[in-house]
């Protein structure tokens, strides 16, 4: 068998497919995921906080600072070596946000799954055939 046969055996075969269709799908779900913490998490927790959930400002300053410049653009750009601990933070809270509404939806929909399982299924209707067959027993037992 040649290798160009055996790619399009892969290519065609459903898994593959199917694990394509996964990662976009995924792709466009952590769109979501990532709009609904940045466009509605966010900016409520904002509200809670009195003010927003953003330490990328936050510094430490390791090498001499001659000019004694103040800002962290200034910093980095003059190249003085800056600790900026704060970008860290901010990255850290929206993951564990994130983490948290992602858990929550695979929550929600467990649940839901849950309840079509656990809904009584309906008897299947009995074919005609199978009811005539039992009329008939029925009425030769009488």
């Amino acid at each position: 068998m040649s290798i160009i046969q055996e790619f399009k055996e892969f290519a065609i075969k459903g898994n593959m497919m199917d694990l394509a269709i996964g990662v976009i799908i995924g792709g466009a779900f952590g769109k979501i995921i990532d709009s609904l913490v940045k466009d509605i998490i966010m900016p409520l927790i904002s509200v809670i906080t009195g003010g927003g959930v953003d330490f990328t400002q936050k510094f430490i300053v390791l090498g001499d600072n001659p000019n004694n410049l103040q800002s962290l653009d200034q910093l980095t750009k003059a190249g003085v070596n800056v600790l900026t601990y704060g970008n860290f933070l901010t990255i850290f809270i929206n993951f564990i946000i994130l983490a948290w509404v992602v858990f929550l939806m695979v929550k929600v929909m467990n649940r839901m799954r849950k309840q079509e399982e656990a809904a009584p299924a309906e008897p299947a209707a009995t074919p005609e055939d199978i009811q005539l067959l039992r009329e008939i027993r029925d009425s030769l037992k009488k």
